[in-house]
């Protein structure tokens, strides 16, 4: 299982710190390691602070993007002690490392985000995700390493594998997050065919529909039936058009 468990950095500033987070992810049994735009990459000082865990850096992937970076994953969740204007679905690192272990389990990729050093996570990075981690750190002082950060949810992760706990049944594979972007585009175009949305003043809707459906976390039926009432609602919407216009 903790192959399908993808611990992802972007846009790490120090290269220290990705060879540290390599480090803590094979002391905990994990080896899959994406990294979106690193600085300074590969480079000596990364490889030095992994101590070991060099074979993990060797096989890192480099992306260009976080969605190109967490495409072929089911569930996404992101680290981050910011607080959002719009809240996301937000689970402690056990709750977390508990939905991990049973999507892992259930034979689903998963991706653990982690953002930059110094800002985390955009706000555009959170909407990829399903839900968001947030380790509970000392509220007067809450500046914690990215390596530790890492450390701690890949010690709770190996706990909850450790445990041997079942997944629930699932009637289908889950959307990944390649679908689930497909998904949003299909629903924006479609909610501007029936002129419901306005790309000139989109007050939030889109953002606001991804955290309802990142929430509710899609299987591979449940996508398949909203794209296809998508594509009767723009037919529909069409005819309606053509109807009024001759």
């Amino acid at each position: 299982m903790p192959e399908r468990v993808h611990v992802v950095l972007v846009a790490t500033t120090h290269p220290g710190n990705i060879g540290a987070s390599a480090r803590a992810m094979k002391t905990m049994g994990l080896s899959s390691l994406r990294l979106v735009r690193p600085s300074g990459f590969p480079g000596a000082e990364a490889s030095a602070r992994a101590a070991g865990a060099g074979d993990l850096l060797a096989a890192a992937k480099v992306h260009e993007t976080l969605a190109e970076a967490v495409r072929d994953c089911s569930l996404v969740l992101g680290s981050s002690a910011r607080q959002r204007s719009i809240p996301w679905p937000e689970y402690t690192p056990r709750e977390a490392a508990a939905r991990v272990a049973a999507a892992a389990a259930a034979g689903e990729n998963v991706a653990l985000v982690f953002g930059r050093e110094r800002s985390g996570l955009s706000n555009e990075e959170l909407a990829l995700c399903n839900g968001m981690i947030r380790i509970p750190a000392n509220p007067a002082f809450q500046s914690l390493n990215l390596a530790a950060a890492v450390q701690i949810l890949a010690y709770e992760l190996r706990l909850a594998l450790l445990d041997g706990t079942e997944p629930p049944p699932e009637e289908a594979p889950l959307a990944s997050a390649e679908d689930m972007e497909q998904f949003y585009d299909h629903l924006a175009r479609c909610l501007e065919d029936i002129g419901f949305y306005d790309p000139e003043h989109p007050r939030r809707l889109m953002q606001r529909l991804r955290r309802l459906f990142n929430r509710a976390q899609l299987d591979q039926n449940e996508y398949n039936i909203l794209r296809g009432i998508l594509a009767a609602a723009q037919d529909c919407a069409r005819g309606r058009k053509e109807k009024d216009g001759s």
